[in-house]
């Protein structure tokens, strides 16, 4: 058995600076590696089981609002994929028992299934991008890790010098679809974001909850977070002292609203 780590993404500025004939949107964005991961363990056989080890603080409490109406038609609307763990067996023609422990929140915009598709690639030895960047557009950053300036679709990787950051992230119990924030963005004329994201209007409106929690954060830390990629996660850095205690003031507040979230400090990496 071989036991394979899958770290998270964070995405620290996202600028979109295009759309393909085919309506892909072409992006310039800084990504980097964090210390947050999933864990693959990879053995003899043929299966997946998935362990979700999500640690959630406080309880689900009822909506602020109400989720906005889908901007997509009905017969685009986004599908549930098939797992990426297993598309990315397939692409390098292996079969293998995997065992998955899931520990970055779905749907928050941390590249969970990426990483997981990118892990695999990597116990396979499979460096090639162009095989990632058809898995999906976050898996070539995923593979090669560390901090880098992504464009295109997310099949140019561009490395960056790496630097150190403690990041404090804040996924609250919701799951934002990436083709209803683009198409969103769309929809809005193709706003530029005022915090380096451009997404984040448009992510507000496919999910007004966020909203909420946005308006928490920036009591709380005395300035706005940012929000990473399509959501639905906010994020601060900073002094990894403050952020210890703003990590505590916002668990404490989630759990006297009723509400539900993953609060956690971590870091940035290095690549692998």
């Amino acid at each position: 058995m071989t036991v394979v780590r899958a770290p998270a993404k964070l995405t620290r500025r996202l600028r979109v600076v295009g759309r393909r004939s085919d309506g892909y949107h072409l992006l310039e964005a800084e990504m980097v590696t964090l210390d947050l991961a999933d864990e693959l363990e990879i053995s003899a056989g043929d299966g997946l089981e998935v362990i979700d080890a999500v640690d959630w603080v406080g309880q689900e409490g009822p909506p602020v609002l109400a989720p906005a109406p889908s901007l997509l038609a009905p017969d685009s609307r986004q599908r549930p994929a098939p797992n990426l763990v297993e598309r990315a067996l397939h692409a390098v023609g292996r079969s293998a028992q995997v065992r998955l422990r899931k520990v970055i929140p779905a749907g928050a915009g941390l590249g969970g299934g990426s990483a997981d598709a990118a892990a695999v690639l990597r116990w396979a030895g499979c460096s090639d991008l162009e095989v990632a960047a058809r898995l999906g557009a976050d898996v070539p950053f995923c593979l090669a890790g560390g901090r880098a300036l992504v464009g295109g679709v997310g099949e140019i990787v561009q490395p960056l010098a790496y630097e150190e950051a403690d990041v404090l992230l804040v996924v609250p119990r919701l799951t934002v679809s990436t083709p209803e924030v683009y198409a969103a963005w769309d929809s809005l004329g193709g706003p530029v974001g005022g915090s380096g994201n451009d997404l984040e209007p448009a992510a507000l409106i496919v999910e007004p909850r966020l909203a909420w929690w946005r308006s928490l954060l920036s009591d709380v830390a005395g300035r706005p977070p940012r929000l990473a990629g399509s959501g639905g996660t906010w994020w601060l850095d900073g002094d990894r002292d403050v952020l210890v205690t703003l990590q505590e003031q916002i668990s404490a507040t989630v759990v006297a609203e009723g509400r539900s979230a993953v609060v956690e400090l971590v870091r940035t990496i290095a690549a692998s």
